[in-house]
């Protein structure tokens, strides 16, 4: 019943025209939604497909009309259909005036085009008509199409206009301009190496979803160059400090948690900049790494994912313990039971990412347990991808921790056996290369006893049905190189058991390759010793049957074979050394040998060789330079490139490049510069095509900033706060009882204490017991028989970047994660103040500051040239009109109103 009411106000919404919507349109969508096949579903939208054809060649079609029929073409688009017919007109829609069809156009646009499309060409006009519009949503609209439509080619017809929008007053405008300059930074980084400053200044900008749009292409910036931004690691510290304090709108809160995205990638950039680098990760945290304190509470922390109902948090605090034990393997003893509880949890991925925290855990004295289980889950499973990678991670742990031979042997067996031709085949050339090789060292006996035990291993196998052909191959050759070597076996024996094979697997020549090449060495082997070779009569028929088989190699086996029973033992014994696979074959490559036969046959009258490269035609292009050579092959296809032409250039003409000055952060729109001679512009790019200070096809006249006019980068300004020299962060954790995970289940199963004993250690449970029962008695970490320390450093306060003017009482809650970053950068009771520059996101008075100019300017721009290092305060006796003078002219300079600013600042900064 409710069924059909839902149906009934889809009907008489319908009717009505819903949503602007037409009912025809509206029925579509049912009628698919209601569709019980794909067969009726692709009828409809055929169907629907020859109605808009006809529609959209009728005359005159109303706007309303016309913005409905591109919204269908991109529900038919959506739904994996052509509807390349109607891209024209969503192209068209993008020039209309109309914001709601213009922005439906730019939608539909962005949807059916990629950035090689023939159409792009049609609509780049448009979109630097539309990113000069003053409605910003028109301009945020052009923004969208730039970042998904603009290739390599059209981004010179683009930049000028989004740079000027990095200074525009709306703050979506703004992020949306850092977002087409990272996509241009990722198409061409040539084409914006000159504006990477343009981020540094963004970073503090006053509105947070421009700074967090800012910290991509940082990113990108600090994965391709650390060093160069190692300066900013200071206030990356603060704006982190300041995000986890609550001082962002709330509207960036998720979950309660104050911007998660955020924090995130501040820390990925703040791993960057930290790796290998102790003072900055000393700017970061004032102990050394690794820290106990923030091991203890990563660990806390991680626990808390573990006892989660959820699986999502399980799978997360695995990962998290993964990593973690990278530092400090000792930290996984402490949460053996949940490790356990997921290595049996129902859910899949869960288990496989336990697998591969067993697989980083793994060592010689656990190393049989976790390989055991991860072959009975490879055997479970019918993934062939993760079953490889099981089986590869299983003869990589058994090769690194084997306990002994006969434990290697079986665990190769099985993974053969279960995982088949899924092994990589270079496993099997390393199982043959290490059973001939040997483990010990110089050590005979124990490699003749892995040897042994390999080959009574393969004689127990062979007989199993169905066996993998990679398997086959393997026990072919070790029987074939081991099967008589101690005696314990007849070559009768063996021999039977490999023609066996043969007969069994007929269909697979490798195989039968592999036992004729085993067959062949167990003869060798007792003609060499002087033995009478009795060949079996299954032995002689198989022979006689490769001898007339289609397949060339296994009839030139066979006949090698034959062969080879006719001599005599030093004969056979020169040809197959007894155990000689390791040992290396010197190749004559040039065929010496042979330099005697081939004189005496050239000096008869026979003709020189002629390579085959020669004889093709095919020379190198070096050659022809050669006259001979040419005339030889005049009649073949030549190779080479043809030469570029050679225009005349007047030598008086100029191809330099006019150099444009970098646009300021509070610069106004830079001007068009004219040049001094067209001629010389239209001679130069008769050379060569060059986008770089060349005038603009579209758009108002002006020009690419070349080169030059940006090699020369002005020094970086530190953003350094210094650290308190006595700071410290003392874990929470650390000054009461470490939570256990047995406290979540009180009954233990005895199985899963047995399973963990042999996993983690038998005596891990019992210090785990053993510190929670005594860490009540235990003083905090860091704070017992400590010195104070002496003559502590005054240092600077960080600016606060992200003061949204909020509420303060919010204080963060025991339970935060990132209550370890408070004290990080405190300021310091003894300094003489610094600027607050974040402080203009807030709506409250600013405070004054005696923060000088440069230092102030060194903050926002990254490039002043004083010296990298905090902010000092300066002051003077009096007043100084040439400096006031100086000040003054700086600032107009910059192109700011200080009326439209915040106006204690800049009365600060004017004196």
């Amino acid at each position: 019943m409710e069924q059909l009411k839902t149906i009934g106000r889809e009907l008489a919404m319908g009717s009505q025209g819903g949503f602007g919507q037409s009912k025809e349109f509206l029925d579509l969508v049912k009628s698919i939604g209601e569709s019980r096949s794909k067969a009726e579903e692709d009828r409809i939208v055929l169907s629907e497909i020859d109605i808009l054809k006809r529609k959209l060649l009728e005359p005159d079609i109303p706007k309303r009309k016309m913005k409905e029929y591109i919204i269908r073409l991109v529900y038919i688009e959506m739904l994996g259909h052509d509807a390349s017919f109607g891209y024209i007109h969503a192209v068209k829609m993008t020039h209309h005036d109309t914001l709601l069809l213009k922005r439906t156009g730019y939608l539909a646009v962005t949807l059916f085009l990629d950035e090689d499309h023939d159409l792009i060409i049609l609509i780049v006009n448009t979109i630097q008509k539309d990113l000069r519009s003053d409605n910003y949503l028109v301009v945020c609209a052009a923004l969208n199409a730039v970042c998904r439509l603009i290739n390599e080619e059209t981004i010179p017809a683009v930049l000028p206009q989004v740079v000027d929008l990095l200074n525009h007053q709306k703050e979506a405008v703004r992020k949306k301009a850092i977002m087409a300059l990272h996509r241009f930074h990722r198409k061409s980084p040539s084409s914006v190496s000159h504006l990477v400053s343009n981020f540094r200044r963004k970073l503090c900008d006053n509105d947070p979803g421009v700074m967090g749009a800012t910290l991509c292409p940082l990113f990108d910036l600090i994965s391709e160059d650390v060093d160069s931004y190692k300066d900013l690691v200071s206030s990356f510290v603060s704006i982190l400090k300041q995000v986890t304090e609550r001082r962002l709108p709330k509207s960036y809160d998720y979950h309660q948690m104050p911007a998660p995205f955020i924090q995130i990638k501040l820390l990925k950039i703040m791993a960057l900049l930290s790796g290998g680098d102790k003072s900055a990760s000393e700017m970061m945290y004032m102990f050394q790494l690794p820290s106990p304190q923030l091991l203890e509470a990563a660990a806390d922390a991680i626990s808390k994912f573990l006892k989660s109902d959820s699986h999502n948090l399980k799978y997360m605090g695995i990962d998290g313990l993964g990593r973690l034990i990278k530092i400090s393997s000792d930290i996984a003893e402490q949460h053996q039971l949940a490790v356990i509880d997921c290595l049996e949890d129902p859910d899949d991925t869960l288990k496989r990412k336990t697998f591969e925290l067993l697989y980083k855990m793994t060592k010689s004295s656990n190393v049989e347990v976790i390989v055991d289980r991860m072959i009975d889950y490879m055997i479970s499973i019918n993934d062939n991808h993760y079953k490889t990678e099981i089986a590869s991670r299983c003869v990589e742990l058994a090769e690194q921790f084997a306990p002994s031979n006969q434990w290697f042997i079986q665990i190769m067996n099985k993974v053969f056996e279960h995982a088949g031709d899924l092994v990589n085949i270079k496993v099997a050339h390393n199982l043959m290369r290490l059973i001939a090789e040997g483990f010990g060292e110089d050590d005979d006996d124990a490699d003749n006893k892995l040897r042994l035990s390999a080959v009574e291993s393969y004689l127990q196998i062979i007989s199993e049905p169905k066996l993998p052909s990679l398997f086959l191959q393997v026990i072919s050759w070790v029987l074939g190189e081991y099967g008589t070597a101690d005696g314990k076996y007849s070559a009768s024996y063996i021999s039977g058991k490999l023609c066996d094979v043969a007969d069994a697997y007929s269909s697979d020549e490798t195989v039968k390759g592999y036992a004729v090449s085993a067959l062949m060495k167990i003869y060798a082997f007792e003609i060499a010793c002087g033995r009478k070779v009795d060949v079996l009569p299954e032995c002689q028929s198989l022979i006689e049957e490769l001898l007339a088989s289609h397949s060339t190699d296994l009839q030139q086996r066979a006949y090698e074979l034959q062969a080879l029973l006719a001599l005599d033992a030093r004969a056979v014994e020169s040809i197959l050394p007894l155990d000689a696979s390791c040992e290396d074959i010197e190749v004559d490559k040039d065929l010496s040998f042979l330099n005697g036969y081939i004189q005496q046959a050239i000096e008869s009258g026979a003709q020189p060789y002629i390579s085959e490269r020669e004889r093709s035609g095919m020379f190198e292009t070096t050659d022809y330079h050669s006259q001979d050579h040419h005339e030889v092959t005049s009649h073949a296809l030549r190779f080479e490139a043809y030469e570029l032409p050679k225009p005349s250039v007047p030598s008086q003409a100029s191809t330099e490049l006019v150099p444009v000055p970098e646009p300021s952060y509070y610069s106004e729109p830079h001007q068009p510069v004219s040049t001094s001679s067209s001629v010389s512009e239209r001679e130069s790019s008769e050379i060569k095509l060059r986008l770089d200070g060349v005038k603009q096809k579209w758009g108002r006249p002006s020009y690419q900033s070349s080169t030059s006019a940006s090699s020369s980068t002005p020094p970086r300004a530190a953003n350094g706060t210094s650290t308190h020299a006595d700071g410290g962060v003392a874990s929470s954790s650390s000054s009461k009882p470490r939570s256990s995970y047995e406290s979540k289940k009180p009954e233990i199963d005895p199985e899963k204490q047995r399973l963990a004993a042999s996993l983690f250690g038998g005596s891990s449970l019992s210090r785990s017991d053993r510190k929670s029962s005594s860490g009540g008695h235990k003083p905090a970490k860091g704070t017992a028989n400590k010195p104070p320390k002496e003559n502590p450093i005054p240092v600077q306060p960080p600016p606060d970047l992200l003061d949204f003017g909020e509420p303060t009482a919010t204080s963060v809650t025991a339970t935060d994660p990132f209550k370890e970053l408070e004290g990080l950068m405190d300021s310091s009771s003894q300094d003489g103040g610094s600027t607050d520059v974040m402080g203009l996101y807030s709506d409250a008075a600013p405070v004054t500051t005696t923060t000088s100019v440069d230092s102030l300017l060194s903050e926002l721009s990254g490039s002043s040239k004083g010296n990298p290092g905090t902010y000092q305060s300066q002051t003077s006796k009096g007043p100084n009109s040439k400096e006031a003078l100086e000040k003054d002219a700086l600032v107009r300079q910059m192109g700011v109103n200080p009326t439209s600013q915040n106006p204690t600042l800049f009365k600060d900064l004017l004196g």
